[in-house]
């Protein structure tokens, strides 16, 4: 089974617009045969590994050992993988077959442009799907003020919605 990392804010509860969107991604990729892969904690990782769960998906959530004090993964992670430290976890989460990030904030951002530039050092061949009008800002901006060519952003894929980004990806 194919499995898509899903980034997103944990900042965002039940009723945002991101966490909306972060269940509908969970559900369409696991309807679509995809396992689906996130920080295993709150917002958008919460609302796509609820998704996938509700829809018979298999859910992996990559959590952190330092963290664990505070923090315990989601209630619908099946498998959880506890990474040592943050940098672990987002090279667990980078073993993917896909990234998709819905939204999000400055780790999401980090995110990206870890799965952005291994796919530029050929890496990785996994799609990088942004979801989201947002994401065009934000490239715009990359694209303006960063050295980066057309080759340079040939590997990430904006799209509107979930339903789309699945879409984009390869059978299961």
């Amino acid at each position: 089974m194919p499995i898509a990392a899903v980034f997103g804010s944990a900042r965002v509860a039940e009723g945002h617009a991101e966490y909306e969107a972060g269940h509908q991604m969970g559900r369409l990729l696991a309807e679509a045969g995809w396992g689906v892969m996130t920080g295993g904690y709150a917002g958008v990782m919460e609302a796509a590994s609820r998704g996938a769960h509700d829809s018979g998906g298999h859910v992996i959530g990559v959590t952190v050992n330092a963290w664990s004090e505070r923090l315990s993964a989601n209630r619908w992670v099946i498998e959880e993988r506890v990474a040592q430290d943050l940098i672990a976890r987002l090279a667990e989460l980078l073993t993917a077959d896909a990234v998709i990030a819905v939204g999000g904030g400055i780790g999401t951002l980090t995110e990206v442009a870890l799965a952005w530039n291994l796919a530029l050092m050929h890496r990785t061949a996994a799609p990088i799907i942004l979801v989201g009008e947002r994401w065009d800002r934000v490239v715009g901006v990359l694209r303006n003020e960063l050295v980066l060519g057309d080759d340079d952003l040939s590997h990430i894929q904006i799209v509107a919605d979930p339903a789309s980004a699945v879409a984009r990806l390869p059978s299961a």
